[in-house]
């Protein structure tokens, strides 16, 4: 899946192209256990059977990827999760957002399923990993829903809360770096009441130290029911 980036670092912007062939969802990948569990009993809410293994790693086809503002779901029942997005562009990991927007009916059933079902919304900014990795568990993510008309905060926290991207690349790779032409969502922070679907979604990572952020929002519509 080809992905354009508007590649913002300390000496210059530039515009990157990059071809993103396999791409990893690091579901369970919370750093405290406590947090870990809490993401669970958030599911298991809606049916979802604990994980065999935490972390765990999603195959998710790369074709699913897309920086297309205006999406289309199947039901009312699927919603978005803001991650960070880690790749890498000739050698050089970079770092982005995506949303592992789900579908929480069929979760019930097969979590695997319930995420390839569903696009996975790409911002279109990306930072080096290198001008954040000091201070990695200092940015922040976010996530707002529109309820009633009305923006509302949905998610909030640190990276601190997370495993750290390295560790996931690890896990997965068997080596600490992202290899070309993939991409690994890296887990994700809990939700601020209960999971539950919105008609637009705005994901926000933000870097507190350089005073940066990189946003992405869009419109999940739902495609018409057949009989």
């Amino acid at each position: 899946m080809k992905l354009s980036f508007q590649l913002i670092q300390s000496d210059q912007t530039s515009t990157v192209d990059v071809n993103i062939n396999s791409f990893i969802v690091a579901g369970w990948a919370g750093r405290d256990k406590d947090a870990i569990e809490h993401h669970i009993e958030e599911l298991a809410e809606l049916g979802v059977p604990r994980p065999s293994a935490v972390p765990l790693y999603y195959r998710i086809a790369a074709n699913q990827l897309t920086q297309d503002t205006n999406v289309e779901v199947v039901g009312d029942g699927s919603s978005g999760e803001a991650e960070v997005f880690i790749f890498s562009h000739n050698g050089q990991a970079l770092v982005s957002m995506v949303s592992d927007h789900t579908d929480r009916k069929l979760e019930a059933h097969s979590v695997a399923l319930s995420k390839q079902l569903c696009v996975k919304p790409v911002a279109d900014v990306a930072w080096a990993y290198d001008e954040v990795a000091d201070h990695w568990d200092e940015l922040v993510l976010r996530s707002w829903i529109e309820e009633d008309g009305a923006k509302v905060l949905y998610q909030e926290g640190p990276l601190a809360l997370l495993q750290p991207p390295l560790d996931l690349l690890q896990g997965y790779f068997g080596n600490a770096q992202i290899p070309e032409h993939n991409g690994m969502a890296c887990g994700t922070v809990g939700v601020i009441g209960k999971i539950r679907h919105a008609p637009t979604f705005t994901m926000e990572l933000f870097d507190p130290r350089l005073e940066r952020s990189i946003k992405h929002r869009y419109t999940a519509s739902i495609l018409p029911e057949v009989a």
